[in-house]
């Protein structure tokens, strides 16, 4: 069974729209685009690094579109994504140009691509596709960098309709620039408890 690894770049308030630039995604008037930019420093090219070894992805139409216009021109940055399988979900596309590149159409495709063989699937960017993984019940980690940041408005990494879900820290580093890299497993349900004395 394969494991669906959510990567995500988040502020102290969620937000995950347009981390990498202007232009990124600008739907909803969102004028932040590019706010990871001043974070940068070595811990975070080394887990980023890491992060782009070739493995397979699960994508939105939309993330999907952004990295299909941008990637097969620039792969001397991130070699692995030519070369790894791209699932996209998505009713529009039928078939993509982009090698490597296979069209799923509803979460029960997803849920039978998580039972097959293979790699570990990772999901990058894809706003609207996260939240249907979390409430599909179909996330099995998150990879968060969180920056110290609040913006108040843009696409949030945890919308209305995800469902409880516990998760258990696994690794952790703080970068000179103060961003929390930390990776969550899930673990199982919520539990509550009383903090009364």
């Amino acid at each position: 069974m394969r494991k669906i690894i959510v990567l995500s770049m988040i502020t102290l308030d969620g937000v995950m729209q347009a981390p990498g630039g202007p232009q990124e995604d600008m739907s909803g008037c969102f004028k932040y685009g590019g706010w990871t930019a001043p974070y940068g420093d070595e811990d975070f090219g080394k887990v980023m690094m890491e992060e782009l070894k070739q493995t397979d992805y699960l994508l939105g139409r939309k993330t999907f579109d952004i990295f299909a216009g941008y990637w097969p021109h620039h792969a001397d940055f991130w070699p692995g994504i030519n070369e790894g399988t791209k699932y996209v979900l998505s009713q529009t596309i039928g078939k993509s140009d982009w090698k490597n590149t296979v069209v799923l159409k509803n979460p029960a495709d997803i849920e039978k691509l998580k039972q097959s063989d293979g790699a570990d699937i990772q999901v990058w960017g894809s706003s609207q596709l996260i939240q249907l993984l979390l409430k599909h019940d179909l996330v099995d980690e998150l990879r968060l960098k969180i920056y110290p940041l609040v913006l108040g408005e843009g696409k949030k990494l945890f919308g209305n309709g995800a469902i409880p879900a516990a998760f258990a820290l696994t690794e952790s580093l703080v970068t000179s620039k103060g961003v929390i890299i930390a990776s969550y497993k899930r673990v199982g349900e919520v539990v509550t408890g009383d903090l009364t004395i």
